[in-house]
């Protein structure tokens, strides 16, 4: 990877995101809590979640992964909350497609997961950056069983 690569998937976007992680840390009362983990690079996030009537009532987050997995995640830590499961999955299915089939970003209130556009190019980061997602939608799942 060329320094200018670099440079470009590195953003200072991306890394301001990095460093406003919403929700972070652990939910004591949680439903459901769920550990992903990237085979790949080692990233890693824990979800613990709340759902009442459907949608997530209360969040948290322990996000141990590269830049790309933190911006991800702290996209989706703004927004998640009074999400219902279908809105994650959409959001999440939408990204996907942005980083594999040069898909449009995600609609809002996701819009700012048009910083991880140049990361098309590095399928290996994938994984980090669904990681969030994954877990959330799966965590939805555990919450509502």
């Amino acid at each position: 990877m060329a320094d200018s690569d670099l440079m470009q998937l590195y953003s200072r976007r991306i890394l301001a995101l990095t460093t406003a992680i919403p929700h972070q840390g652990k939910l004591e009362d949680a439903q459901a809590s769920v550990l992903k983990r990237s085979p790949q690079c080692g990233s890693s996030v824990t979800v613990h979640l709340s759902v009442t009537d459907g949608v997530i009532s209360d969040f948290a987050q322990e996000v141990r992964a590269c830049a790309l997995g933190q911006a991800s995640a702290s996209v989706l830590g703004q927004a998640v909350i009074g999400l219902d499961r279908d809105s994650v999955v959409a959001a999440r299915d939408q990204l996907r497609a942005m980083l594999t089939q040069e898909g449009p970003p995600p609609a809002a209130p996701f819009t700012d997961l048009e910083a991880l556009i140049p990361a098309r190019a590095y399928p290996n980061r994938h994984a980090s950056i669904l990681l969030a997602w994954d877990a959330t939608i799966e965590a939805m799942d555990k919450a509502a069983a």
